[in-house]
């Protein structure tokens, strides 16, 4: 079994900065994506980023220049740093991982169960 566990998430004011983390435990044996979504109260949940295995990453046009998605592959863990925020952030924050439990095996999803991100003066 896979767990994915998110933290970082809080309130912060407009500009300000948050870092989220993601582990991922369990039964594993690689990663080859990880991402943040989030869902915002009303709305549909939506990419915010990407990071493969390789390091290439996307993004969501809302938040290039001041997101950015890194992983450390030996943790099995991944953060999203996240810079000059604003109201329209405010979101939970939701960690996904596609992997593979072994070698020559399927892909797998995972979710996280979301942290709050909360932009507000």
């Amino acid at each position: 079994q896979v767990q994915l566990v998110e933290s970082g998430g809080g309130l912060v004011q407009p500009g300000g900065s948050l870092r989220l983390s993601c582990a991922a435990s369990g039964n594993i044996f690689s990663i080859v994506v990880m991402g943040w979504y989030r869902q915002a109260p009303g709305k549909e949940r939506e990419l915010v980023a990407t990071i493969t295995s390789g390091g290439s990453t996307n993004y969501a046009d809302s938040v290039k220049g001041r997101f950015t998605i890194s992983r450390d592959n030996a943790k099995n863990t991944g953060y999203l740093q996240m810079n000059s925020l604003k109201p329209e952030d405010t979101a939970v924050y939701y960690c996904n991982a596609n992997l593979k439990v072994v070698r020559f095996g399927s892909l797998h999803e995972y979710w996280g169960q979301g942290t709050q991100v909360t932009v507000s003066s």
